[in-house]
């Protein structure tokens, strides 16, 4: 692996936490399975090889399966040598009709009827080696039910249309090929059979059916006949259609109507005339119509006679003759005479107008009569024509089914004789002679599929449940800030062993973990630095030191502090291997225990807790005695002191302030150890006293949630955070860097002299 560069490249330049929000915590992305997949690959490839292994193993312990097929061809409408009377249906109505056939064809071919048939015609059920489907097989002494040697014939059984077609394929699954074969022949043997049989009691049911309704018809068809006589006979209807009755009687109402219209019509004539004459009157009966005068000569003359003696007797009277003259009561006698004779006369007239009248509502009366007896017939010709057209169509209905019934009791009679079967086998079955199961390619692909899905699920669970960093390339994605560089796990004896014997790796921790050597016990972690300069863990903390020069190379960081999240990160290690790292340059050094709560600096150089940090506060005069110097050239600690009752207050105190000022006016740089800023504020209220903060993240250890808690909690408070050291880095940590450089194995006999 390539040795990373040592300067945080630009676009990981230090930005301020304050200034900048944190990242957020996402779910399931490509970018966290590929993370996965580099971290775990090989998990999925373990688990790829035990699925594809297992399935190879599942598949070479399967049964070989045969498959026999043979190919039915299925025909809706029956081959009818006698023709098709009943014509053939089309359209939609059609189709449909076919694909129920079909489908009930296909119910029919794999029903329990068929199977039952199959099994007593073989012998399944005595079968040992169909029961178990294995190849060949006895015959055994304890039968199974038929009914349950069907069930499985059936579980066995795939029935199939062939698409665009008429035709079903039959197949069947067996462990032996040649029982397969017989199998399949001998059911669709049966089923062609079968569908015969049914064809012909069909037949047989129809034709016995047919017969009898044949007979029904006949007798009803006789006795409609007999009701069509009697019913002509009983109305004394002649052959003569009812249309040529109607006319005639048409014909006669016409006539009567016309002869009636002209007897009303003479009625008021003759009416009118009588009125006229009675209205004449007798005191004047000269003032005549001048209709009767003309009609009548006789009364023109008697009216002519009576006005010619009215004239005589006004010629006397004018003459001046009285009334007594002779020739007045002449005159007198003559017009009494001509009057008497013309009233007499229009009597007469009005008499023979009145007996004209008479006559004429007479004949009207007789013609009105036979009028109304007209149309009486033809209402009862209407309702007779209804009740023989009733009647007829009965008998006409009764006619056409008794024919229709009698042609196909003939037909049925005819196709019992020569039975036709609608259902015939294509392609019979042929022995198998390849296994259709076991799929040995399709399983194993199966089997690495489901292994590389398995596979990846645990990779992403075990990526999201994991919530611990692993390599810097996590804290930078969850935290948002750079790394200032890493040191790799000598904390513990196994990584001490590893990192002795010059062999950083798992194998090396397995090999040396537990060999005795008093040289491994006698090594301080947190001194490897000044101790083994040639070391990795020498190299990983110069890289440090460069990289903190290098951030700020304008101001640099004179005040360090060093924090964790969590306690047993290494923040102490940290602190005193880059105190240790910068003394090495010539720069005067001091480093600060402001763990008030757990101190530990004073122990890794053998010296007294006392008087501290806390009595150098309270009474500056003490520095110099507080201060030690060290094994370490140009490098000195300021340890602890006896523990208060309030650190985090007194770390707010201005004493603390000036203490870190006086400390910088006699140091170049000053390296403060605090306690983890996720557990107590000291730190916190410390960062806003420094030039800047750097955060102990250890692998495998610190986990993710606890980091971002402490990043923010320095961010609110305006920490100044260049970035984060990774601690306990391993040779399989991804991205490790320090493999190229000298292990400690090369001088390990050789420890630097103080």
């Amino acid at each position: 692996m390539s040795q990373p560069s040592l300067i945080p490249p630009p676009s990981r330049a230090f930005v301020s936490p304050s200034t900048q929000a944190l990242p957020e915590e996402g779910g399931f992305s490509m970018e966290l399975l590929a993370r996965a997949l580099r971290k775990n690959w090989f998990l999925v490839v373990l688990a790829v090889a035990a699925f594809a292994l297992g399935a190879s193993l599942y598949t070479s312990r399967l049964t070989r399966i045969y498959q026999a097929v043979a190919t039915v061809q299925l025909d809706p409408q029956p081959l009818m040598p006698l023709g098709n009377q009943l014509g053939t249906q089309t359209g939609p109505e059609s189709y449909w009709s076919n694909q129920e056939y079909f489908a009930t064809q296909h119910q029919v071919l794999t029903s329990r009827k068929i199977a039952e048939a199959v099994v007593r015609k073989l012998g399944l059920n005595r079968d040992h080696g169909f029961v178990a489907n294995t190849r060949g097989g006895a015959p055994s002494k304890a039968e199974v039910p038929v009914e349950t040697a069907a069930e499985i014939l059936r579980g066995r059984l795939d029935v199939k249309p062939v698409l665009d077609s008429r035709l079903t394929r039959v197949s069947y699954q067996d462990a032996d090929p040649a029982r397969a074969q017989r199998i399949v022949a001998t059911l669709v043997d049966e089923y062609v059979e079968q569908n015969l049989d049914r064809t012909l009691d069909s037949a047989s049911q129809r034709a016995e059916w047919l017969d009898t309704q044949l007979v029904k018809l006949k007798a009803e068809l006789e006795s409609q006949e007999m009701d069509l006589h009697d019913f002509k006979r009983k109305n004394n209807l002649l052959s003569v259609s009812f249309d040529d009755q109607s006319n005639m009687l048409r014909a006669e109402i016409q006539q009567l109507n016309s002869a009636l219209t002209e007897l009303k019509a003479r009625q008021e004539r003759v009416a009118a005339r009588l009125a006229v004459l009675q209205a004449i009157d007798s005191s004047n009966p000269s003032a005549l119509p001048q209709s009767e005068l003309l009609g009548d000569t006789l009364l023109s003359s008697l009216r002519t006679s009576y006005i010619d003696a009215q004239k005589e007797l006004l010629r006397l009277s004018a003459l001046g003759k009285g009334e007594n003259h002779p020739d007045v009561q002449a005159a007198e006698v003559a017009l009494v005479s001509s009057r008497n004779a013309l009233l007499g006369e229009l009597d007469n007239i009005r008499k023979g107008c009145a007996a004209d009248l008479d006559a004429v509502r007479r004949e009207l009366a007789g013609v009105t009569r036979l009028y109304e007896t007209s149309k009486a017939q033809a209402m009862d010709l209407n309702l007779n024509e209804v009740r023989y057209a009733r009647l007829r169509r009965s008998k006409d209905n009764t006619e056409h089914v008794f024919g229709v019934v009698l042609e196909r009791s003939t037909e049925s009679g005819l196709s019992k004789l020569m039975p036709f079967n609608n259902v015939r086998v294509l392609d019979r079955p042929l022995q198998p002679t390849a296994p259709i199961l076991p799929r040995p390619a399709l399983n194993l692909a199966l089997g690495a599929a489901l292994g590389l899905l398995v596979g990846l699920c645990f990779a992403v669970g075990r990526e999201l449940l994991d919530r611990t960093v692993r390599d810097p390339e996590d804290v930078e994605r969850e935290l948002g800030i750079p790394s200032i560089g890493s040191l790799p796990d000598v904390a513990s004896r196994v990584g001490l062993a590893a990192l002795y014997y010059g062999r950083y790796s798992q194998e090396g921790d397995k090999k040396h973990s537990h060999r005795p050597d008093p040289a491994i016990d006698r090594i301080v972690p947190e001194l490897l630095v000044h101790h083994y300069p040639k070391s990795a863990a020498a190299e990983a903390a110069r890289a440090i030191r460069t990289n903190l020069l290098l951030t700020s190379p304008d101001r640099p960081y004179k005040t360090l502090l060093v924090t964790s999240p969590g306690p047993a990160e290494g923040k102490t290690m940290v602190a005193a291997s880059i105190a240790i790292a910068m003394s090495q340059t010539g720069q005067r050094v001091c480093l600060v225990d402001c763990d008030l709560r757990r101190p530990r600096v004073h122990t890794l150089f053998d010296s007294p807790m006392e008087p501290g940090v806390t009595v150098a506060m309270l009474d500056p005069s003490r520095l110099d005695e507080a201060l030690i110097k060290t094994e370490a050239t140009n490098l000195w600690v300021l340890p602890a002191g006896p523990t208060p009752p309030n650190p985090a207050d007194l770390m707010h105190s201005e004493a603390f302030g000036r203490l870190l000022l006086e400390l910088q006016s006699r140091f170049d740089r000053v390296v403060i150890d605090s306690p983890p800023a996720c557990v107590v504020t000291d730190s916190v209220v410390i960062s806003t006293r420094v030039d800047a903060t750097l955060l102990v993240v250890r692998a495998r250890r610190t986990r993710r949630d606890a980091a971002r808690r402490a990043l923010r909690a320095l961010s609110d408070v305006g920490g100044a955070l260049p970035g984060f050291i990774m601690n306990a880095v391993t040779s399989t940590s991804e991205g490790y860097p320090y493999k190229y450089y000298g292990t400690y194995g090369q001088d390990r006999r050789e420890p630097a002299k103080s």
